[in-house]
């Protein structure tokens, strides 16, 4: 579980892609959850060549006592694993967009020795312009008035994610 004070505790997030390959979302996702935890300080984040090379070895089980042996391999107390619901790039440019972007995922922490979901977030946007929707005026800040692709969406629902969870952490350690 992402980090303990003293950084003892490591998270797995499964990652698997090659560059010739076109990019399937629910990889694009698991990319940049791996990019977004490994930049958090304190955090201590396994590989993606050591999770892949784990995967390799782990055989045929359904995916919670899967998860469970990845965890376990790696010395990790949780595993993160997201599953995207929606991925639907805009047609159009960043100035002009016939339709926008459209994303939708989830994301849990699962406990590694209990099994169960210890946090999850939920993101779910469809980009809409400032004029239909007033109260995403503070996103102009962050996004510009510019129409998002859906990797770019999608990047700044993992961010908004692994910032709640960095709250949830840093109310825990306090409480």
């Amino acid at each position: 579980m992402p980090p303990a004070p003293d950084g003892d505790s490591k998270a797995a997030v499964p990652f698997t892609s090659k560059p010739s390959e076109t990019v399937r979302p629910d990889d694009l996702l698991a990319k940049h959850l791996y990019a977004t935890l490994v930049a958090q300080p304190g955090w201590q984040i396994v590989s993606e060549h050591e999770i892949e090379e784990v995967a390799q070895t782990i055989g045929p089980l359904n995916d919670a006592a899967r998860r469970r042996r990845l965890g376990e391999t790696v010395y990790a107390d949780a595993v993160m694993t997201g599953r995207v619901l929606r991925y639907r790039e805009r047609i159009g440019n960043e100035i002009g967009a016939k339709s926008p972007a459209s994303v939708a995922f989830v994301v849990e922490l699962i406990d590694v020795r209990r099994g169960d979901i210890v946090w999850s977030a939920r993101f779910d946007e469809t980009q809409r312009p400032l004029s239909e929707n007033l109260f995403a005026i503070g996103d102009v800040g962050q996004r510009g008035l510019r129409w998002l692709s859906a990797d770019q969406l999608m990047l700044e629902g993992v961010k908004k994610a692994v910032n709640q969870l960095h709250q949830v952490l840093v109310q825990s350690r306090t409480s």
